[in-house]
């Protein structure tokens, strides 16, 4: 089955992907911060059972996250089927995660449930219909804690009310270039959404939601999706200006020369340079698919790579395999 990342949706060439997260948490536990590992398995299980005795048990495979080695759980955080704190847990845990890895439920994270939906592309209503469709399973069928003054209660207050946590991943390489994210950070702030750099590139950013109480669910996503439409008009009209200097044309089409015969790749460099190439896809530059630089994007970190492995590799060979990967799909 293909992953979620190996496609497109709609804006692609500014919006690589959607996601909504829910908070939820039993009326009858602790807080997982203040949980035993003994308890933190009985809930897991009870988590787990409502899942199993549903119509979309099939879609699922469980992973304990105890018996789950450090590069996987490393490589489950850079696809973003985990957090990285979920990552660095010493007590039991497990998550539940689709075939395609577009939908996970962390069990025992910061909540006793974090499930997350992620889609291609401007796609939060989607996103959030299939969230809130396995959120009704998990409703149904345990006694989920909830207030009829503070609504859903979350370890962090922060998440209080819907628990929700909306976010889109935003390509801006032309924002950057103009030296404009720090007020585009500033400006959102206000706004009551926050924006951070991903893939330890200065060209990925992540822009979510800050507030969850005395909001619905539709108002937060349609306030993100407007604040997305008006970033993606102004990377577009930047990217427009940077089309014109012969010198940023050349900057990528070396990237694309450097990837296509680089015998060794970092991670950091190759997200430099797949920016540029991604860039470049959308002035049409190359014939690329976005669908093929998800793929690597999301598949390409150092954990990833030696996690799937047949033997154990160091971070030089990853490199190596890194660039080997890229020379074959941009062939």
């Amino acid at each position: 089955m293909n992953k979620w990342y190996c496609s497109q949706g709609n804006n692609s060439d500014v919006v690589l992907s959607s996601k909504i997260r829910l908070a939820r948490n039993l009326a009858d536990a602790p807080f997982p911060c203040k949980m035993s590992n003994e308890v933190r398995k009985s809930v897991c299980k009870k988590i787990f059972a409502a899942v199993k005795n549903s119509d979309i048990a099939g879609e699922f495979d469980m992973i304990d996250m105890s018996q789950t080695d450090d590069l996987k759980r490393i490589s489950l955080a850079e696809k973003g089927v985990i957090s990285p704190e979920f990552a660095k847990q010493k007590m039991f845990s497990s998550v539940l995660v689709s075939k395609d890895e577009s939908t996970s439920v962390m069990l025992c994270e910061e909540d006793h449930i974090r499930l997350t939906v992620m889609s291609a592309g401007q796609d939060l209503e989607n996103a959030y219909k299939k969230a809130d469709e396995i959120d009704d399973i998990f409703i149904k069928n345990l006694k989920i804690a909830f207030s009829e003054r503070l609504g859903f209660l979350t370890s962090n207050p922060m998440n209080l009310g819907t628990g929700l946590k909306a976010s889109l991943v935003l390509h801006l390489p032309a924002i950057s270039q103009k030296g404009m994210m720090p007020s585009l950070s500033a400006m959102v702030g206000k706004l009551g959404f926050t924006v951070k750099p991903l893939f330890g590139s200065n060209d990925f950013f992540e822009l979510s939601n800050r507030i969850s109480l005395g909001i619905t669910e539709k108002s937060a996503i349609e306030n993100l999706n407007a604040i997305c439409d008006q970033i993606v008009k102004q990377e577009r009209a930047f990217r427009q200006e940077l089309s014109e200097y012969d010198d940023f044309q050349d900057k990528i089409y070396r990237a694309m020369g450097t990837l296509k015969m680089a015998r060794k790749l970092s991670t950091k460099e190759f997200y430099d340079l797949i920016s540029l190439v991604r860039l470049g896809v959308s002035m049409g530059s190359f014939d690329e698919s976005y669908e093929n630089i998800g793929n690597m994007l999301y598949s390409l970190g150092t954990a990833t790579i030696m996690s799937g492995a047949e033997e154990r590799m160091t971070v030089d060979e990853a490199d190596k395999l890194r660039a080997q990967y890229v020379r074959e799909q941009l062939k």
